[in-house]
């Protein structure tokens, strides 16, 4: 081996071996649900900070896409999701480490309208109304939010007759983002959601009816980052990170 390679190849090895233990590079992928969005972000940053080497890559969707996804192959070390549900078919499939499966947060499901130019709902009922042409709902097979916004609908006997009204979604932002615009009259997502566009749209009411919004998280059990990622999702658990997802309106778990 000619010298200048050797003494390279030497002081690419010193420079290893000067690093701080843990400070090797790594990188965590984690498939969140799309109202994770902001808080995750921020809790990745800190989480970052207190890792050197280590960084977060995060994939924000629905729930059910970010499972198929995961059943596909796709190489993710965190999977977060926005209800039990999908959590539990990740299970079944054998696609989450089981041990590893936490619940890290809650939520509430709020029905909101467009904050200028609103009907004035003030109840499920008004849904019904002549000045209510279009609902933006997730889609029920892939989106939690659908799911508990059917669950809510079918309790108080307005799923059926509304059905014609709703605009399909493919997440609970895109909801946001059609009533935010004006493109419908109502729509449904959750608290937390809300709080994010709080200028452009009013939150109605909290709907009942439904099953808890509750968020599980788990390793992957194809991750080739075990370690890194069960740190994270301890890590979630800590004091300055549920502060965080307080302070964006998630309750405890």
């Amino acid at each position: 081996m000619p010298t200048s390679r050797l003494a390279r190849r030497l002081a690419a090895i010193a420079l290893v071996l000067a690093l701080p233990a843990g400070a090797m590079a790594q990188q965590l992928t984690v498939s969140a649900a799309a109202s994770l969005t902001d808080a995750f972000k921020e809790i990745g940053a800190r989480f970052e900070a207190s890792r050197p080497g280590a960084t977060v890559r995060f994939n924000f969707a629905a729930s059910g896409v970010l499972l198929q996804q995961i059943s596909q192959g796709a190489p993710v070390d965190v999977f977060a999701s926005a209800d039990q549900e999908t959590m539990d078919r990740a299970a079944s499939q054998k696609l989450i480490d089981a041990a590893t499966r936490r619940d890290f947060a809650a939520n509430s499901l709020v029905l909101i309208e467009p904050a200028q130019g609103g009907v004035g709902l003030k109840t499920l009922q008004d849904l019904s109304g002549p000045g209510v042409k279009k609902i933006a709902v997730g889609k029920t097979a892939t989106v939690p939010v659908g799911r508990y916004t059917r669950e809510a609908l079918e309790a108080a006997g307005l799923w059926t007759p509304l059905e014609p009204r709703f605009v399909q979604a493919d997440s609970v932002r895109q909801v946001l983002d059609y009533v935010s615009r004006g493109e419908v009259e109502a729509g449904f997502v959750y608290r937390t959601d809300a709080a994010v566009m709080g200028d452009k749209v009013r939150v109605v009411l909290t709907a009942t009816g439904h099953a808890p919004v509750s968020y599980p998280i788990a390793v992957t059990a194809e991750s080739k980052e075990k370690a890194l990622a069960k740190d994270f999702i301890a890590f979630l658990s800590s004091e300055p990170s549920q502060a965080v997802l307080l302070r964006f309106g998630f309750g405890k778990p």
